[in-house]
């Protein structure tokens, strides 16, 4: 028994150690295991400030259709915690799970990326980058080296960078985890190296949104929360102040996810995108800029070779029975979808996704379209 006793102190000791002498965004990525949609709670964040709210209107059948105990079951399989659907700027359905509601704060995780190319977008329309084909040498002086020095702002876009940026979720050594869990995005984004030729092949890597987030610091002279508070959240009649988290106090942007805000602010990045990038009379950013990003960048290649149909400028775009749908997606199954033909926004928010790809949107994408095009009928 004091054998036994003494190996396992042994092991406990080795345990110890062995974690004091890991890196500390790989202790934090211990502490608190994997990725949450609350876990604003847990870093630093920089408040985006409202403006003038704008409350949405109630469409005169809210809440009328009822899911089948079939359609329910399924999509609450994928453990939802709001499902949202506007048409002509009023909503028509809504429902939340797990103690959620209409005020609830949830991270968009990689649907943020989507919110930076927005602001990308405005920096041109507003002569702070010249065009998307400048440089990011430009506006990140270490980038100016043999290996990055022809990098454009579009190859970043359009996730044909080529950058070394290790896009691993299970490691918990990745240049992903240290994003997410470290201190210093600043400087890992500084150290990356065009690996692969630029502008060829899409490769989906969440540092080239970190990228354009420096980009816009760098040409603004504004950090992203701000510029995104003054240039869309106000104007936009957001209800609550949003939060984005940081990598320490008062430091960078995780850009390229951990945007927090309710299900019905989520919304109106939407309907941005249904009024052509219009708000009321307010052009918040250009239509030309807007389609482009919301099309697909088929100058490149897909993972199998073929044109890529499925990326623009940091948003997805799914063919959904005949219809071309742009849409913000996140790893736990955040989406947000503007449906041009249905004039509607719907929004899903929630804990998981469905692990299955059918071209190369999770299947669970498909059900809450079918979902809302029964109600939408």
């Amino acid at each position: 028994m004091k054998k036994l006793l003494r190996v396992l102190v042994i092991i406990m000791l080795a345990v110890i150690v062995g974690y004091l002498f890991l890196p500390p965004y790989v202790q934090t990525a211990i502490q608190h295991g994997e990725p949450d949609i609350d876990d604003y709670k847990i870093f630093y964040n920089r408040t985006i400030t409202k403006g003038n709210s704008q409350v949405w209107e109630m469409n005169t059948d809210y809440n009328s259709y009822k899911f089948s105990d079939e359609d329910r079951a399924e999509v609450e399989s994928y453990n939802p915690v709001a499902y949202l659907i506007i048409q002509d700027g009023k909503i028509l359905y809504e429902e939340y799970w797990d103690d959620y509601n209409s005020d609830s704060y949830s991270n968009s995780f990689s649907a943020g990326k989507s919110i930076v190319s927005l602001l990308i977008g405005i920096a041109v329309d507003e002569g702070y980058i010249k065009s998307i084909d400048q440089k990011v040498k430009d506006f990140i002086p270490e980038y100016d080296s043999p290996e990055n020095k022809d990098l454009s702002i579009r190859d970043v876009l359009t996730m044909s960078s080529g950058l070394s940026w290790d896009e691993a979720y299970s490691s918990p050594f990745s240049m992903t985890t240290e994003a997410y869990y470290g201190t210093d995005l600043t400087g890992l984004i500084k150290s990356l190296k065009v690996v692969k030729e630029s502008g060829k092949e899409f490769e989906y890597l969440s540092g080239n949104t970190e990228v354009l987030a420096m980009i816009v610091q760098a040409a603004t002279g504004q950090n992203i929360s701000d510029y995104t508070s003054e240039k869309i959240w106000q104007k936009i009649g957001a209800e609550h102040d949003a939060l984005w988290s940081l990598d320490n106090e008062n430091g960078m942007e995780k850009a390229y996810c951990c945007f927090n805000t309710n299900v019905r602010d989520f919304a109106r990045f939407g309907q941005l995108v249904l009024n052509q990038g219009k708000w009321d009379s307010t052009q918040i950013i250009s239509w030309d800029y807007l389609q482009e990003a919301t099309s697909p960048a088929s100058y490149l290649k897909g993972k199998e070779g073929n044109a890529l149909d499925y990326y623009g400028f940091q948003y997805w775009i799914i063919d959904y029975k005949g219809l071309q749908i742009p849409y913000m997606r996140g790893i736990l199954g955040q989406y947000i979808f503007p449906i041009k033909e249905k004039n509607a926004v719907v929004v899903r928010l929630g804990h998981h996704r469905s692990k299955e790809y059918i071209n190369h949107h999770p299947k669970d994408v498909y059900l809450y379209l079918d979902m809302a095009m029964k109600i939408l009928e």
